[in-house]
Order: structure tokens, then sequence, then C-alpha cells
């Protein structure tokens, strides 16, 4: 636990045109600059609780409540409630009170969400009689399943019956496993929100909006909706939601489930203790304390890494280069140019290839523009900012230059070793790859200490990871610069040291070797996929090896093999695989079902030695568990948490695992593998008593 940060509420009173009594206007705010939302723990919520008595104090013709700017509410301030039963129980009915006062009043009630709203923000929102939305609100919606938990102040039993089951089960559970968060249009299209307001003058068009409402001028239709089969078919279609992706790992999605069907019969007299009771039980459960772990880790853990070096030492990059013009190489470009607004040069002797990457940027700009992601102007914008050069000497201007080649050591050498004649004494340089050795790309160079290393997670512009690599030689002027490049790029940094694989390569190669080695012993292809159900992973590892490509799992391995030649092996059969250009074990048809590919079932030599599902299970945890503990032992990172950490943003893994650490103490695995746990108990886990 940590001390609450209190969001106030404040009541002022507001004349309104047209309205013969004013508005009581409830506006909270924590006190901090809009980076640090709104939230709400014990004090926050009886703060609200007081600016209701307030508002009703004042005789209005309505109440209204709004947020600081640029945000409405997150939700709950859960690291400063506290985490036992009786605790949660307690909060859970001083939320529920405290929102449930807007519900019932018999003066009509507002919310005017001119910032973000999400979690219990939205229950807020939810809990007035009528809601109008600013047309600029980055995020509205319920992220809770994909943490492991699920709404607690009334979320469960309000929306399905303003916008019907199934709507409401996009918004609870798919939207959530999918990372998406409604736009204000949408909030309207689905009823979520009635009206939507430009944001230059949101709040007085907000209160005209009041002023009709109120009057009769303005009516909003409240919909009946279906509570026999459409409700049925709507609770059976987010059970198959949860299963696919959980494999029941996650308690509280099903929870979730359990209370949006129990929302058909049910009023809030007996929805709100029901959501209550089912919040106590998750939270007393270990996956619900992984997931709040891996929730902290995300917010806090990159800030609070050992070994940070000073921010202020961070130089100014103002231009940056890229060496080379693979795939890689233009998505870097592309996210430097959108993200940091900073010209952009990339460099290849290959006339040919230079075209086709500046060719490949274009056209990447016009997708995101296709997409709705990136405004017209904003890609012209791209477009100019990002330029080729065959010329090294293109590079002379920039402040930090990423060697992105395809090419083996010694021609990262000498790119390197060209660069340093160009570029000033100022500039950092840095190679973006986990199978070289950072120190020995930079062992040319008569300045290596200016050479950092950058591994970003792929997709590049999707994935939040990025580890950024100190060799002994670094120092902390150019590391400071590329931790503040990488969050100038919207990436969260994992400080890590120079070693083969990094964290998140070389924990997946164990992860795959043994599932390949299982494989290679005559497991069933099947059987290796299915084996991995009960861990909730967001794919199984013959996916992941699709996604990541048998091409690069074969390199990753080798390398590693060579460091590391008594845990990693280099499959003959993955060999065969990619020799024969496959990049899937599986065929897949139009309904999304799959099945092994006979041309990998004839080149695959299996022999007769199987694992079952649970011994297949077993071997990669404590795989897994043996490499983690030699990464720590060997400083590859600080603490477990930062394994965890590369985990969950680089490669996906559930918040209800907590990453990976969690789960191997909870199972035993890490004690009887390793002979200790990696966490303390209680810090992932219910505590012992």
């Amino acid at each position: 636990m940590r001390d609450e940060v209190v969001t106030r509420a404040t009541t002022r009173v507001v004349p309104v045109p047209g309205l013969a009594k004013p508005v009581a206007l409830i506006t909270l705010d924590n006190g901090l600059d809009p980076t640090k939302p709104n939230t709400f723990g014990r004090e926050g919520l009886i703060s609200i609780d007081a600016a209701f008595d307030a508002a009703l104090a004042a005789d209005p013709a309505a109440i209204a409540v709004t947020g600081k700017p640029f945000c409405f509410s997150v939700g709950a301030d859960l690291a400063a409630v506290g985490m036992d039963r009786e605790t949660t129980l307690a909060v859970g009915k001083l939320g529920h009170d405290a929102f449930r006062r807007f519900t019932d009043s018999e003066i009509p009630t507002f919310a005017f969400v001119n910032g973000v709203a999400i979690g219990g923000g939205l229950e807020l929102a939810l809990s007035c009689q009528y809601r109008t939305v600013s047309s600029d609100v980055p995020a509205i919606g319920f992220p809770e399943c994909a943490l492991g938990l699920f709404q607690g102040w009334g979320g469960t039993q309000l929306l399905p019956n303003l916008i019907g089951p199934d709507r409401a089960v996009t918004v609870i559970i798919e939207n959530a496993f999918n990372n998406k968060m409604l736009q204000p249009a949408e909030a309207v299209e689905l009823g979520i929100a009635d009206v939507l307001l430009d944001p230059a003058h949101f709040l007085d068009a907000s209160l005209r909006w009041v002023a009709g409402v109120v009057n009769g001028e303005t009516s909003v239709p409240r919909p009946e909706f279906d509570r026999g089969a459409g409700w049925d078919a709507a609770i059976a279609r987010a059970r198959a939601l949860v299963d696919a992706k959980t494999h029941g790992a996650s308690p509280g999605p099903v929870r979730a489930v359990e209370l949006l069907d129990f929302a058909r019969h049910n009023d809030l007299d007996r929805g709100y203790p029901a959501e209550s009771e089912a919040m106590a039980d998750v939270l007393m459960g270990d996956e619900s304390r992984a997931s709040l772990y891996a929730f902290s880790l995300v917010q806090w853990r990159a800030a609070q890494q050992p070994g940070l070096p000073d921010e202020s030492l961070a130089h100014p990059v103002r231009s940056a280069g890229i060496a080379g013009t693979g795939p890689e190489a233009t998505q870097l470009a592309l996210l430097f140019a959108r993200q940091l607004d900073i010209p952009v040069v990339l460099t290849d002797t290959d006339r040919a290839r230079l075209d086709e990457a500046m060719a490949h940027v274009r056209t990447e700009a016009d997708a995101l523009v296709d997409s709705g992601r990136l405004t017209r102007d904003a890609a012209d914008r791209v477009k100019v900012l990002v330029s080729g050069s065959p010329d090294t000497e293109a590079l002379r201007e920039a402040d930090f230059v990423v060697e992105a080649l395809d090419g083996d050591l010694s021609a990262k050498q000498r790119v390197f070793a060209e660069i340093e004649e160009y570029v000033s004494a100022g500039c950092v340089l840095a190679t973006a790859t986990s199978c070289a050795s950072v120190a020995e790309a930079a062992i040319k160079l008569r300045h290596p200490e200016r050479v950092v290393g950058l591994r970003f997670a792929g997709p590049v512009a999707a994935m939040p990871l990025l580890e950024v690599v100190r060799a002994d030689a670094t120092d902390d002027a150019s590391l400071a610069t590329a931790l503040a490049l990488g969050k100038g790029l919207g990436k969260t940094c994992v400080l890590v040291s120079d070693a083969p694989g990094l964290v998140v390569d070389r924990v997946l190669a164990r992860f795959l070797g043994e599932v390949v080695a299982a494989l290679d012993e005559g497991t069933p292809f099947e059987l290796a996929d299915q084996a991995f159900d009960p861990l909730g992973l967001p794919m199984p590892p013959l996916g992941l090896l699709g996604l990541v490509g048998p091409a690069t799992a074969l390199r990753v391995a080798e390398t590693l093999h060579a460091a590391f030649p008594d845990r990693f092996a280099v499959s003959g059969n993955l060999q065969r695989l990619v020799e024969a250009g496959k990049t899937s074990v599986w065929l897949w048809d139009a309904e999304g079902g799959k099945t092994l590919d006979p041309e990998v079932a004839a080149l695959w030599q299996a022999g007769s030695a199987p694992s079952t599902a649970a011994g297949l299970l077993g071997r990669t945890s404590a795989a897994l568990a043996d490499e983690i503990r030699r990464m720590l032992d060997e400083g590859v990172v600080a603490e477990p948490q930062d394994v965890d950490l590369c985990l969950i943003l680089g490669v996906g893994w559930p918040f209800w695992l907590g990453g990976i650490t969690p789960y191997l103490d909870r199972t035993g695995v890490s004690q009887r593998v390793t002979g200790r746990r990696f966490l303390p108990p209680g810090a992932a886990s219910v505590p012992e008593e």
C-alpha cells in the first residue's frame, strides 16, 4: 500500500440561462498536472459524497459532475485502498453508495465527460442520469478484464441495462481483451453518452444541454431490452470470448460474465452487493494479486529501476540517422518522425534498396491516414521529415544514429567506424539488435563510450517495450540520452546489460527451445500448443513461432547456442523448416481453423518419446525458472520485476500471470528448481498467514 493521492470533489453553483435555479457543478481534481489523472480511494469517495451534500444544499435545478482539464477520472486507486476482504467490501460499498446518489437523485444528474474516463471514472458517469462528452476525449472504456479484474462500482449492472447486454459484452469483455478504448463518437453511438459536444466550449454547451433536458425541450429516450433469448446469446458470446482468451486462467473475467447475467433480473439493491462480494472473492486470489503487481510494474517500474543515470545528463536530439533500409529501419524512421517530429536520414549505399525503403515510408504514412491513426497533414510532414542518402556523410548533423543492419558483426563494426568519422563528438550511436554484443559492435571506435543498444519489441510501432542496453564502456550521458529518446518515442524502457539475447529473446528462446525439443522427441504439434492453455498466454508457442518467424527463431537459437551450448540447442528440424521456406507449421482455413501443414509433417523427423501436456508445461516452466535465475545472477537486469515487465510489454504475457515470476513462485517451480522464490511472499500473491 501507499498513501492515497486524494481526488477532491468541490461544488460550485453556476447560473444557467433558461433555468430558474442554478446548476450545482461538482469538479473532480487531485491538484496535480494533467499527466497525473484523477483516481478514487477512500478519501476521494468520501469527498464525492460530501460534494453531493453541498450540491443538494444549493437547491439546484440539476447536479453535474466533471473532471479537471483533460481528465474525468481513471477509476480506483487500488494501491492505496488495501487488499484484505473486509476492506475490499467496505470500499466497494463506499463507492456504490456515493455513486448511487447520482442514480437515485430526484434532482436530474449529469456527467460532463471532459477527458479520459475509464474504469471507475466511467462507472461514475454511468451512475448519472445523463451524459455529455467532449469530442476530443482520448479514451472511454473498461480495461479491467484485461487486468484480470472487472468493474466494482456498478459497471456490470448499469451498462447492460443502459445499452443492452450484447453491446455491454463488447465494451466490458471484447474491447478489454483487444486493448480497445472507445472514442467519443462511438460512446454516443452505443448509447453510453447522450450527446457529443465541441471541446472549445464544452462546459457552456453542456450547461445549455442540461437546460434543454430540465425544461423538457430535449428528450433522451432509454430503450428496453430483451431479457430472454437476446440476453442468453450475449452471455454465451461473453463466455466464449473469456474462454478463448484466458482458458480459465483468470477468474476475474469469468465473474464479470456472471455479473452481466445477474443484471438481467436483479435491481441495484441486489446487484451492487453481488458486485462487491465477487470483487472481494477475486481480489483474494493469487491471479488478481499478480494482475495488480503487473499493473504496478507497467505504471511505475520504469522510473524505479536501479542504476538509472541522472536524467539531466541527456543530450537533446534534434535530428536522427538510421543506417540501414530493412523493415526495422523503415519502421524506426516512421516512429522517430511521428513521435519526435525531427528530421530522420536513412542511409544505404545501395540506391535501389534506399529507393525501396523511401517508397515504403511513404506507403506506410498513407496507410496510417487510411486507418485514421494519422491526419493527412501529419502524414505529409512525416514524408518531408524522412529522407534518404547513399552517403554516410549525410549523418553529419545527426544527434543520434541507429545502426539497423541485417548484416553480420563485421558489417556493423565497419559501418559504425564510418559513421564516427562524420558525426559530432556528442552524437550517440545505437545498435538495434539482440544478437550482436554492443561492446563488440563498438570495438573499432575511438569512442565506444557513446554506444548503446536499443532492442525494440516488434511490431516496432505497436509494442511499448524498449530494452536499452548498457555496455561496460557506455557512459552515463549516452545512456541518459537513449532513455530520454525512448521515453519520447512513447516506449517503456528497461535497462539491460550487454548479454546475449538480452531479456525477451533469451527467455523466449529458452521457452521455444523446450517446445521444439519436445516436438523433436515426438510430441504431437497439437498437444504442444494445448499444453499451455492453463497459462492463458496471448498465443500458443507454435503461434508465437509463426509470429516471430522460424528463420528469426533459428538465428536467435544459434546465437544463444554459441554462448550457452548446454542450455540452447539448434534443432535440425527447425533448420529444415527454414530451408524449406516455411513460415508456420499450420495451415489456416477461412474460419480460422488450423491443421498441420503436411509438408511440415513430412520434413519433421520426430522421435518416439513424446511428452504429455502436463510434462511439457512442467519442463518448460522449470527451464524458465532456471534461465531467469541465471539472468539475475549474471546481472542482465537488476531484479525479477524487470523480467516480468519485459514479458508483459514486449510479448503481451497476461497480467494474471504477473509476467512470469509470480506464476513460477505460485506453482512452486522456482523453489524446486532454484531453491528460492523470485519475489517475497505476498508481493504478487495472497499474503501467507
